[in-house]
C-alpha cells in the first residue's frame, strides 16, 4: 500500500532553489590602495593615486551606490597607469558631502553633481551675461542644504559695479569675492588652498576662463555669449576635478541654465544658520519662515533689535525660492 506521501506525482515538484547561505562579513579591502575619482567618461573613470593617473572600470560595490566625481575610492587590480591597463573600483569611501540638484522644481528625484566638496564657489558675472540672483539663491540653498560653504565670485567687473550683489549677499554672512580680465588672483587663490572647491555658475559667466588662469594647461573650453539670446554657451560637458598648484582642488562643473532644489527640505536650511535657527525655536509649530508667516519668531526679533532686518530680508529672499 502506497503512503499518503506516495502517488505518481511525487517526483515532480519544483525543484528547490540552492544557494549558498548569505553572510554578513564584508570583504575588507583596507589594504587596497586608495585614489580620488576625477572625471568620468562612459563608464571609464579617470582616477588619480599617488600622483599618476589611472583609469578603472566599476566594480560590485558592496552598496550599491553611484560613483561621483570627487569621490575616493579603493583599487583592485593594475593600478600602474601604464597605457592598455585597467584597475576596478570595489569601494567607495564614505563621503564628508555629497552637492545635488534637481533637473527643475516639478522633478524630485535628486541628482548627485560631486562628492566631497567641502567649499562652493558660486561663479556669477556682473554683466555679459547680466546676474541673476534668483539662480544664485538656488544654487545657495543647494550649498547650504549640503553643508558646503559657499563663496560667490563675481567676474568681469570691469564691465559693472558690484554694489547691488554685495548689499545682497552680505547680510548672509556669504563671503564676496571679486575680479576682472586683468585682476590680480590672490585673494582668490588663497580661499582655495587645500580646500576642494566646486564651481558652478552659469554658462558664460567666465568660469573656464578663471579655471585656466589658476592653472595653466587646464584646457578649459571657453566661448562667447550670444549676442541672440544673451546667454552663455555651454562648453563644458562634465565635470572635472583639478589639482591646483601649491595644494588644493578645483572641481569644475558643466554651465548651468536652471537648478532644481525640489528635493531640499526647508527645515534643513535654516539650520544652516545657527542664530536664526535659535530664534525660530520659538515660532509656531510647522512655522517656514517665509515672507509673511504669521507669528515667526523671526519677526519678532528683528522688532526686538535681535536679529539685522537686512540678515533676515536676504534669508528669506534666498529660501523663499523653493517654499
Amino acid at each position: 500500500m502506497k503512503s499518503l506521501r506516495e502517488d505518481d506525482h511525487s517526483g515532480f515538484d519544483r525543484p528547490r532553489r540552492r544557494t549558498r547561505p548569505r553572510t554578513k562579513e564584508r570583504p575588507d579591502y583596507s589594504s587596497l590602495p586608495e585614489a580620488r575619482v576625477i572625471s568620468i567618461d562612459r563608464g571609464r573613470y579617470r582616477c588619480v593615486l599617488d600622483g599618476r593617473p589611472v583609469t578603472a572600470v566599476r566594480g560590485r560595490l558592496i552598496d550599491r551606490k553611484g560613483v561621483l566625481v570627487g569621490d575616493r575610492v579603493r583599487l583592485d587590480g593594475d593600478s600602474s597607469g601604464e597605457v592598455g591597463t585597467l584597475s576596478r573600483i570595489v569601494e567607495v569611501l564614505e563621503r564628508t558631502t555629497v552637492l545635488r540638484r534637481s533637473a527643475d522644481d516639478t522633478d524630485t528625484f535628486e541628482r548627485p553633481i560631486v562628492a566631497n566638496a567641502d567649499q562652493l564657489f558660486i561663479v556669477t558675472a556682473l554683466a555679459d551675461p547680466q546676474p541673476r540672483m534668483g539662480m544664485i539663491d538656488r544654487i545657495l540653498v543647494a550649498a547650504f542644504d549640503a553643508r558646503i560653504e559657499p563663496i560667490l565670485c563675481l567676474t568681469k567687473a570691469d564691465l559693472a559695479s558690484p554694489d547691488e550683489l554685495r548689499a545682497a549677499y552680505e547680510p548672509l554672512g556669504v563671503p564676496i569675492l571679486v575680479t576682472d580680465p586683468g585682476a590680480d588672483l590672490g585673494l582668490i587663490r588663497d580661499a582655495l588652498a587645500d580646500r576642494v572647491t566646486v564651481f558652478i555658475g552659469h554658462s558664460g559667466v567666465g568660469k573656464s576662463t578663471l579655471v585656466n588662469r589658476l592653472i595653466p594647461g587646464a584646457g578649459r573650453v571657453t566661448a562667447e555669449v550670444s549676442e541672440v539670446t544673451g546667454k552663455g554657451r555651454h562648453t563644458s560637458t562634465s565635470a572635472v576635478a583639478m589639482e591646483l598648484p601649491g595644494g588644493g582642488w578645483i572641481i569644475d562643473t558643466p554651465g548651468v541654465r536652471s537648478f532644481g532644489i525640489s528635493h531640499v527640505q526647508p527645515a534643513s536650511i535654516i539650520g544652516a544658520f545657527p542664530d536664526l535657527e535659535k530664534l525660530a525655536e520659538d515660532c509656531p509649530r510647522g512655522c517656514r519662515h517665509e515672507t509673511g508667516a504669521i507669528e515667526c519668531a523671526l519677526d519678532d526679533a528683528v522688532a526686538a533689535g535681535r536679529l539685522a532686518p537686512e540678515r533676515l530680508a536676504s534669508f528669506r529672499r534666498m529660501s523663499d525660492t523653493y517654499i
